[in-house]
């Protein structure tokens, strides 16, 4: 009953820290402008929220008389620091500028079906086939969409789309990685001291990058959001969330992402939302909480049942 109830929990967590992610790209899009009316540069944002959230996690790490990492969580920590903080928030940024945001969504609408793979091989997990299948297809459903949304009835590998294949290799392992060391420290410890890591690279790099002319107020907020909600808060509820209900459980709630984010465009930025994204939403959905139905069990509690047959 309580891993049950820890599952349950972690799922709601999960679904807390995906909300506030998805309004991470309306946000991000309110701060650079328009090519007309040009506001924050990408790199600006993509190194500047980390150091907005460097310096609140080292505030809140005092506050609550964090203990310094163990020597083994160094490494795990620099990984996390890595992938979320410098890899992904970097990669996007500079494809962004190239690639619009639907094509990007199909290269990075497979994230959650890595992040399952990651947590898999990091905990020792087994996730049945049902869970594979509906991983499986969750992630074309948003692929799918992606493709009906952009009009393209292929894909081609350019420079733009490495790079967001690489952000979406560093959002796995940094997940993977962060769930892991959240099973042995305060979840909000993870976020906090790999920003705190990163901070002597980022903020160089933010203040050479601060912007030379006039920012808009509004430019200026959605910054604010995305150093405070997607780059810290959020991750106190997701690494939490991965923690209680299992990385590889927890980790398709991501799917729903890209819709919500287009949801929060609506009233942000004037766009509408259509049948087409409504209905894929809803199949997404659905998907998901199927998935939620399926098993995954633990290699090491397999490999005992094993014996114990025997």
């Amino acid at each position: 009953m309580t891993r049950n109830h820890d599952i349950r929990k972690g799922l709601w967590l999960g679904m807390l820290a995906v909300t506030l992610f998805a309004l991470t790209l309306p946000m991000t899009r309110l701060a650079v402008g328009t090519p007309q009316l040009p506001q924050l540069s990408g790199i600006f944002i993509a190194v500047g929220r980390a150091v907005v959230a460097a310096l609140l996690s080292a505030v809140f790490l005092w506050l609550t008389h964090a203990p310094w990492p163990q020597r083994a969580d160094w490494r795990p920590l620099s990984i996390v620091a890595l992938g979320v903080v410098f890899g992904f928030p970097l990669c996007t940024s500079i494809a962004m500028r190239h690639v619009e945001a639907v094509h990007a969504s199909v290269i990075v609408g497979v994230l959650p079906l890595a992040t399952a793979v990651v947590g898999a091989w990091l905990h020792r997990q087994r996730p049945s086939a049902g869970f594979w299948l509906c991983a499986g297809l969750g992630t074309a459903l948003v692929v799918s969409f992606a493709l009906l949304r952009s009009g393209h009835a292929g894909l081609t590998l350019a420079s733009a789309d490495v790079l967001l294949l690489l952000a979406m290799a560093c959002a796995a392992i940094g997940y993977g990685y962060g769930a892991q060391l959240s099973q042995r420290m305060r979840p909000e410890y993870v976020i906090c001291w790999a920003l705190l890591i990163s901070l002597p690279v980022n903020l160089p790099l933010a203040i050479s990058e601060w912007p030379a002319s006039a920012i808009k107020a509004q430019a200026w907020w959605a910054f604010a959001y995305v150093g405070v909600f997607s780059m810290w808060l959020g991750f106190f509820a997701w690494y939490r969330g991965l923690a209680l209900g299992g990385t590889v459980r927890v980790s398709q709630l991501q799917l729903l992402q890209p819709f919500l984010g287009m949801l929060f465009a609506v009233p942000l930025l004037g766009e509408t939302l259509d049948w087409l994204t409504a209905g894929f939403g809803l199949a997404v959905l659905a998907v998901v909480f199927a998935g939620r139905k399926m098993p995954v069990h633990s290699r090491a509690a397999s490999e005992t049942e094993r014996v114990t047959k025997e």
